[in-house]
């Protein structure tokens, strides 16, 4: 059995590259997912008419989704509500921000929230995971089916993409992405940075992927609007980022990751 996935970010409805957008829908649609993983940054500055848009998109949707808030979807420009109830909006028009779950067809999805509305850091679009977030995760998964492939969404990469266009910073989450390997989780989806890619977290058996995607925005950071189309099977995970090339979605990196095996211990 082949579980298939697709997993986008960073749309940033309001600043949207519509074509790639409209595009990107149909082939989800046609594409027959098992679920899509959308990994936040759904709009640009958190306005209401952005969300509007980006709930209205989610709705053309018609494989299951699991979507996660990112630092986007909290208001740019009402401070006192991006202190206060930095997600407010997004669980008005989108749902839970804290946390999404998806558990079914031999696969356990955890979403968790690494955006903040405010820190104690200039940078406040930077990322956070509390321990609490991922012991919570964690002991959602061992209540799920042992055999079931494991997964987390967030916005942010929880260690650096080495050579990426920008950094996410996560306070806590080499901790996290550690804590995650131990677990036995196999995939960490994300966005923020505006490029594919993935790599394995250098803990436990090493089989433990951060995998992150594009943006389906005009905010290309030398890549071009893109999405992940995700592959799991026995062996091996694949990845391909499909990017738009201004009239179709092809290729233009594909990975093959070696999986543990099913069952096996993550410290074995």
């Amino acid at each position: 059995m082949t579980i298939r996935l697709a997993h986008i970010s960073d749309i940033h409805f309001g600043g949207e590259n519509a074509q790639a957008v409209a595009a990107a829908t149909d082939y989800v649609n046609a594409g027959g997912f098992d679920l899509v993983v959308v990994t936040g940054d759904l709009t640009r500055y958190a306005e209401v008419e952005e969300f509007h848009r980006a709930a209205a998109w989610l709705e053309q949707i018609q494989a299951p989704r699991l979507v996660t808030p990112g630092n986007h979807d909290a208001p740019y420009l009402a401070w006192a509500e991006r202190i206060f109830a930095p997600f407010r909006r997004y669980e008005h028009a989108i749902g839970p921000a804290a946390a999404q779950a998806h558990l079914g067809g031999g696969f356990a999805v955890r979403g968790l929230n690494t955006a903040r509305g405010a820190q104690p850091r200039i940078n406040w679009s930077k990322g956070q995971i509390s321990r609490r977030q991922v012991a919570a995760a964690v002991e959602w998964f061992e209540d799920s089916h042992p055999a079931c492939v494991r997964i987390v969404a967030c916005h942010h990469p929880l260690t650096e993409m080495i050579g990426g266009p920008m950094t996410a910073r996560v306070w806590g989450g080499e901790a996290a992405a550690r804590d995650f390997a131990e677990a036995g989780v196999d995939l960490v989806l994300s966005g923020h940075i505006h490029a594919p890619f993935t790599w394995p977290y250098p803990f436990a058996d090493g089989k433990t992927y951060a995998v992150g995607a594009g943006t389906l925005s005009i905010r290309e950071r030398g890549t071009p609007a893109s999405f992940n189309v995700v592959e799991i099977e026995d062996a091996a995970i694949r990845v391909a980022a499909m990017g738009w090339t201004g009239s179709h979605y092809e290729a233009n990196r594909t990975w093959s990751l070696d999986r543990r095996r099913p069952n096996a211990a993550a410290g074995s």
